[in-house]
């Protein structure tokens, strides 16, 4: 009898203990929290996908006119559907919506604007409100030829789209070469005539501030002299 006793007693102390130890939990993966971004809300979210902003512009100079390639942003407040950026053509047009191809060039910004907001008023729009922002000006380049270390075109820098020193314009195209005659440059420039001028400058006068400056515009070929020994 002592034996079968004792057989049960094991028997129901394994059980026992397996009862009271705990099952195996199951792996899961972390679950991540996330956060809204502070101030964008929802719908917020879906009105800037759905009206994009405006490019910024430059800082176009005081009555400063458009010209053919001068690149614009026009906007109609409170017409999210006609805003446009685009650059004026070779002739000088802009595509607007509704409008069409409108001429532009020759304008200055505001004149732009007050015709933009004439034709809009005119067939499409109650008391139309129209902004016209230069976002980028067209390529103006102007050439250095001769005794100048760099030949070649270049573009009048960003800053300063009307013209440039000529004594920057030297600097640009790497200053003056070993056998150069600063005191002999010439100017090629196309006048509003439709002939070409040559222009004599000493920029050796220059650079003593001797007679001012002289500014260098769009379209014009500056050639250095050479040395005469």
């Amino acid at each position: 009898m002592l034996p079968r006793l004792l057989l049960i007693a094991v028997t129901v102390t394994a059980g026992s203990l397996l009862a009271q130890s705990p099952a195996p939990v199951a792996s899961a993966e972390p679950v991540r929290p996330t956060y809204p971004i502070p101030g964008m809300s929802s719908s917020s979210t879906a009105t800037a996908a759905a009206a994009p902003a405006l490019p910024s512009g430059v800082s176009a100079p005081s009555g400063y006119i458009l010209s053919a390639n001068d690149q614009v942003a026009v906007e109609v407040f409170g017409e999210e559907d006609l805003r446009t950026n685009g650059r004026l053509n070779g002739e000088g047009n802009l595509s607007v919506p509704l409008l069409g191809s409108v001429h532009l060039a020759g304008l200055t910004l505001t004149q732009a604007a007050s015709r933009l907001t004439d034709l809009y008023a005119r067939d499409y729009l109650v008391n139309p409100r129209v902004n016209v922002m230069l976002v980028g000006y067209a390529k103006r380049r102007f050439t250095m030829l001769g005794q100048i270390n760099r030949p070649g075109s270049y573009e009048m820098p960003d800053g300063s789209p009307e013209g440039i020193d000529l004594l920057e314009a030297v600097a640009m195209a790497g200053g003056y070469t070993r056998i150069a005659a600063p005191e002999r440059i010439s100017i090629r420039r196309h006048s509003n005539a439709g002939k070409d001028e040559i222009i004599r400058v000493d920029a050796k006068r220059l650079a003593r501030g001797d007679r001012g400056n002289f500014t260098v515009l769009p379209g014009d070929a500056i050639t250095v002299g050479e040395s005469i020994f």
